[in-house]
């Protein structure tokens, strides 16, 4: 076995496509999929609610092959495996979409714990579970390209496919972005093979979603634009150890009146989750104290909902949303962008931003030092709101879970 893979991590390790270290952007295109799902994607297993729902997506191409196929897929930062099509597949999630051809392209199949596959044998294969839904599939080695930053990687071709929720998907696949630790093994973690090969300028990527036609969304791999930034930076460490982008926050906020209902909550940065989601008793709480009228009768009057995050330099800054962005305000209704997500220990209880989070705040991704960046998005024909800072207790006065260290 140690031989094996040995060989695996000789043949990964060998593979730098570009002699000078580079960035790229790859396009995003948003769609809304009527879907049973509580989440779009992720590798772990999750309670969530089946009935039916609009669910909003960004994805963008990525190329899998020596004769560089591409696929659509939505980068995830909330799993951590490629998977794409493949054309064994005959479900029909899979016959909807592009299939990938192993043979065609010449990828060497390995078993799904990146070892190489004895003579006589024939590999293994990996079944993952979703939100609702699962896949099945072989693990393939081969070069795979974002934009024209390529590496030689390990990924999963689906040989079965769920129709709910994969069906009903515009795009082909997934590509996990999650921390490496949710990969299969580090060799399946596409940007930890982008890294590790030298070919970007900076190990990190940055994401920029846009609700607007007037702009265009992207994921840039390699740096971050500032023209995306409407604020400074304000990077916060990475909390846990199960792969989410995970930070802690310190309360929920209405305004800036502390809510204490989500105190050293967990919070995980998910490009591939279409609401703002939670433990349901959160959510619960959070419906209740929000009152949202059904009629949006009350709409003038609800506050701004605010997430209370501590960075490195101990001070509590709160990422907000106002009520249009985490309401849709229909003609005669209102429906608020909350979801339950029940995460079991040990990944959970866990809240997630997701794309309502993501359309107001730029975020970028330090691979290398395990860190997310939080900016205010600069989008066109907007003005850009500030970064709430909350005040520290002055001297002598008692201190309370605002100022408490994590």
């Amino acid at each position: 076995m140690a031989s094996k893979l040995v060989l695996v991590a000789l043949m990964l390790g060998s593979h730098v496509t570009a002699a000078t270290k580079t960035s790229v952007s790859v396009a995003l295109h948003k769609r809304v999929t009527k879907v049973a799902s509580s989440k779009l994607s992720s590798d772990s297993d999750k309670d969530s609610s089946t009935k039916m729902q609009h669910k909003m997506a960004y994805f963008g191409n990525v190329k899998v092959g020596k004769d560089k196929e591409e696929f659509s897929v939505v980068f995830d930062t909330g799993s951590g495996n490629l998977i794409v099509p493949g054309v064994e597949c005959t479900s029909s999630a899979c016959q909807n979409h592009k299939r990938f051809n192993s043979e065609k392209s010449g990828s060497v199949a390995i078993n799904c714990d990146g070892s190489g596959v004895s003579e006589g044998m024939s590999a293994d294969q990996i079944t993952i579970t979703f939100g609702t839904g699962h896949i099945t599939g072989s693990c393939f080695t081969d070069d795979v390209c974002v934009g024209n930053a390529c590496t030689k990687t390990n990924f999963i071709s689906s040989e079965e496919e769920s129709a709910q929720p994969f069906a009903s998907f515009s795009f082909d696949g997934v590509l996990g972005l999650a921390l490496d630790n949710m990969a299969q093994s580090n060799a399946f973690s596409v940007m930890n093979r982008l890294d590790t090969s030298g070919v970007l300028k900076s190990p990190m990527f940055s994401v920029f979603l846009s609700d607007s036609d007037l702009e265009s969304s992207e994921i840039v791999f390699g740096e971050a634009k500032k023209e995306h930034m409407a604020s400074d930076l304000y990077w916060v460490p990475v909390n846990g150890d199960a792969g989410y982008w995970e930070v802690q926050i310190t309360d929920i906020f209405f305004d800036k009146k502390p809510m204490q209902i989500c105190e050293g909550c967990r919070v995980a940065v998910d490009t591939g989750t279409s609401e703002l989601a939670g433990p349901s008793n959160v959510i619960q709480q959070l419906e209740s104290r929000l009152n949202v009228a059904r009629d949006c009768s009350n709409f003038a009057s609800l506050p701004k909902l605010g997430f209370g995050v501590s960075g490195p330099d101990g001070k509590t800054k709160i990422l907000s949303l106002s009520p249009h962005e985490y309401i849709s305000k229909g003609v005669v209704s209102c429906t608020q962008s909350l979801m339950n997500l029940d995460v079991p220990p040990p990944k959970g209880p866990l809240f997630v931003f997701g794309i309502p989070f993501l359309q107001k705040y730029f975020t970028v991704y330090d691979h290398q030092n395990s860190k997310v960046g939080f900016a205010v998005a600069k989008h066109e024909g907007q003005e850009p709101e500030v970064l709430l800072e909350v005040d520290e207790p002055s001297p002598g006065q008692s201190s309370s879970f605002l100022s408490r260290r994590f």
